[in-house]
């Protein structure tokens, strides 16, 4: 079928608008999560010191932290102004990933497939509406694989091609990965063009070189990278079949461990449509035009070898970097892959159907996400907690005592902006801290303290637990110190709970 110009770019604008329509639903259903926190953070911190309080976290170049500080001053704080960021992002994604679509060639309704697979995306979807990196990660991402595929056909585009992966590798360390499937990609398919892409790719490293001094000098100051990343786990099979399924999944996500690794009935038929999909194209490889191997191999390099060198990474390294946070770097490519696999079954009636199924099984996925209640998660409970201590105070002196760092990061975040509130962190209890939360390197607005240096009359505390009176409970700590219960108040979150707890010392 055979659609006019006017129908073709009012079909692609309204998938476009529902791209859009996707990343803004409920994007303020949830509070700043520890990750987030962090960003906000490093984005509040002055000029001078941004760079160093960025390079001590080791993992992550400083782009996206410098940006979201403009950002901040020119709208503020709030919850949806901040998440909004990387929506913006998001959206600005949708010019390189068609722009990709028609240096491939693609037809039209190729490239409404891959769109369609690209705007409902769970993963794209969680990332566009989460206050980190990624989305920009994204977004230059296909700005580079464009680019690059450009270069590759005609020669044109190198200079904003250079400047971009210069933005690329400042925005994540996987942006390295792109530079590598580029360098790759032009010895296997434009040879003749390999000088001009080495010498652009020792350039990018050139300026990215004082970042990695930073970051080293850094290192020196700091504790083990493990602190960081020590918590994520080599992909074995389960990681693998996950990812997988994030690359197909739409509209659901992960969005914590005590979720669902995918919704099944959806997830499972869509990468069986999918895989069959494929492994029908390639049995016509033979007989293919021209032009659709050559963007079928341009997509297999620019996915397969960052796959490759990131579960390569995970094994050899002493720690993983495996996740489908950083792989985001894949999602653009493998959509337009599975596109073009899916309308060039050469049956009809079996493509038809093919299609049809796609499209049912990602609107009841659609039906199934907007039917879930809202997100409660138990970090949120602690801004309740903070509205509670700020009431409090009355312009007194506010000691909070708390026992993980991530309630410690949390409430001291939440009571910033709170005069004379103070947030300390208790060492020494039986309460079990998860080590994939800590406070950051080179901040010193908790102050850590010892179970034995806790004083005073009267002191207040905030912990989690499933049971006030178990062994995740410090109120016993307490108690054997000669504290007793006066008052406390529950903030119950899902299957757990935060209290604030007021004890006073026994006469």
């Amino acid at each position: 079928m055979v659609l006019s110009q006017k129908a073709a770019t009012a079909a692609i604008a309204g998938i476009c608008v529902a791209f859009v329509a996707i990343r803004l639903f409920h994007l303020t259903d949830s509070c700043l999560w520890f990750d987030e926190i962090f960003t906000v953070h490093a984005a509040e911190h002055s000029w001078n010191s941004i760079l160093s309080f960025v390079a001590l976290d080791l993992i992550h170049p400083p782009l996206f932290y410098i940006l979201l500080k403009l950002w901040i001053g020119v709208g503020g704080d709030s919850l949806f102004w901040l998440r909004l960021f990387p929506v913006v992002f998001a959206v600005i994604a949708i010019h390189p990933f068609l722009s990709l679509c028609n240096e491939l060639k693609l037809k039209f309704w190729t490239r409404m497939l891959a769109l369609f697979l690209f705007a409902v995306n769970g993963s794209l979807i969680k990332y566009a509406q989460e206050v980190r990196m990624y989305s920009l990660l994204l977004c230059l991402s296909l700005f580079s694989i464009w680019l690059f595929a450009r270069f590759l056909n005609n020669g044109k585009g190198f200079l904003p091609l250079f400047i971009i992966n210069v933005l690329l590798v400042y925005t994540h360390y996987f942006g390295l990965l792109v530079l590598g499937a580029e360098v790759a990609a032009v010895l296997y398919l434009q040879r003749a063009r390999w000088l001009r892409m080495m010498t652009m790719t020792g350039v990018v490293l050139v300026f990215f070189l004082p970042w990695v001094i930073a970051v080293s000098r850094a290192a020196g100051e700091a504790s083990a990278l493990g602190q960081n990343i020590g918590w994520m786990t080599r992909p074995g099979l389960k990681a693998v079949i996950q990812f997988v399924l994030n690359l197909v999944e739409p509209f659901y996500y992960q969005a914590s461990s005590a979720d669902p690794m995918s919704i099944f009935k959806v997830s499972v038929p869509m990468f069986l449509i999918l895989a069959a999909a494929v492994v029908w194209y390639f049995s016509y490889w033979k007989i293919l035009a021209e032009e659709d191997r050559a963007a079928i191999k341009f997509l297999s390099l620019i996915s397969i070898l960052p796959l490759s060198g990131a579960f390569a990474a995970s094994w050899l390294l002493p720690y993983s970097v495996w996740g489908s946070r950083h792989l985001i770097i894949l999602f653009a490519p493998v959509s337009i892959f599975l596109a073009i696999a899916l309308t060039k079954i050469p049956k009809p009636g079996v493509r038809t159907a093919a299609l049809v199924f796609i499209l049912l099984f990602g609107g009841y996925a659609f039906v199934i996400r907007s039917a879930q209640d809202r997100p409660q998660y138990i970090w949120c409970a602690w801004n309740d907690v903070a509205r509670v201590l700020s009431s409090d105070a009355h312009g007194q002196s506010a000691k909070i005592y708390v026992f993980e760092d991530l309630i410690a990061y949390h409430l001291w975040f939440a009571l910033r902006d709170t005069e004379n509130a103070a947030v300390f962190r208790v060492m020494g209890t039986r309460v079990a801290n998860d080590d994939a939360y800590f406070l950051p390197r080179g901040f010193d607005g908790v102050r850590k303290i010892d179970l034995s240096e806790i004083d005073g009359e009267r002191i207040t505390i905030a912990f989690r637990s499933d049971d006030l009176e178990g062994n995740q409970s410090p109120i016993s700590n307490l108690v054997a110190r000669g504290y007793e219960v006066v008052a406390t108040v529950p903030f119950p979150v899902g299957t757990s709970t935060a209290y604030l707890c007021e004890l006073k010392f026994r006469e």
